[in-house]
């Protein structure tokens, strides 16, 4: 498949994109975080057989540049950066698609900005910040006892970013986020080139409460002024609980739900034979109506 890296001028800076395949409705693809980057992303590729698929780390993460600007991090300006993507590479008609952060500044997208897809996909994106904290609190709290007393207590110590915490991590990671063990390399290298300045800043140090900027954010009640074709999905394990993927595809007028069985927060990682094919279904649908 043809292949194509470089950088892009966005707000703020530069980003690095990589896009694979071609022709079609290309694919734009979000990745989450916020500070993560695209290499979780690259069973995506797949797609590229029958379009352009385009990746890029979101600035500050992976190959784009890193500036030390607390001020860039806003949900406004990632938006302005998807928009400046799209210019350089000319993606005038597109599919949109968003993992977990990548699906929340998708949908916000979609409501606020004038250039709206063809279609919205998402993987495990919430609707509402303070709804993730509820039910990432329930699944603390379903944690094995000295899992979650040893979680806890490292946290109240703020050790969020020791070697310890990680390893008290990772029973809930592999519960929850990746069932894959050991985690693909791919995977691997998100998390080694992630920005834990933008994660913490937006998000929080803790994976089970966002306390940062983005602690109030909550679009649940403008669901309903989603009018693209859209497509919710999730895994039946996955920290983005499949009763809250309900909510958002029910708030979403003509909305897709799948939820993959067997996987949890990265399903496409996970059951790619399972989440590749619905995802091409999807977009073939939407662009034979």
């Amino acid at each position: 498949m043809k292949t194509e890296e470089g950088m892009i001028d966005v707000p703020g800076g530069r980003v690095w994109y990589r896009s694979v395949g071609e022709g079609g409705v290309p694919l734009l693809c979000l990745h989450g975080g916020p500070g993560m980057t695209h290499d979780y992303l690259t069973p995506l590729e797949a797609l590229g057989e029958r379009r352009r698929v385009v990746f890029y780390d979101q600035l500050g993460s992976g190959g784009s540049d890193r500036p030390d600007d607390l001020s860039l991090w806003t949900i406004e300006r990632f938006m302005d950066e998807v928009d400046a993507v799209r210019d350089a590479l000319g993606l005038d008609r597109i599919h949109l698609f968003g993992s977990s952060w990548g699906g929340m500044l998708a949908m916000q997208y979609v409501l606020d900005k004038p250039r709206r897809p063809v279609s919205l996909i998402m993987a495990g994106s919430p609707a509402s910040a303070p709804a993730w904290n509820e039910f990432c609190q329930e699944l603390l709290d379903e944690m094995p006892a000295q899992e979650r007393e040893l979680i806890e207590r490292l946290e109240a110590e703020d050790k969020m970013l020791e070697p310890e915490y990680e390893e008290a991590m990772m029973p809930f990671y592999h519960r929850h986020v990746c069932r894959i063990d050991p985690f693909p390399d791919f995977v691997m290298r998100s998390f080694e080139n992630m920005s834990t300045t933008i994660y913490h800043y937006m998000a929080g140090p803790s994976e089970f409460r966002i306390i940062g900027t983005l602690k109030d954010w909550d679009i649940m009640d403008r669901l309903g002024e989603i009018r693209v074709p859209t497509l919710v999905t999730g895994g039946e394990y996955d920290e983005c609980r499949p009763s809250h993927l309900r909510k958002v595809h029910a708030g979403i007028p003509g909305s897709r739900l799948e939820i993959i069985p067997n996987a949890s927060h990265l399903s496409f990682a996970e059951r790619p034979e399972v989440f590749l094919p619905v995802v091409d279904d999807f977009m073939a649908e939407v662009e034979s109506a």
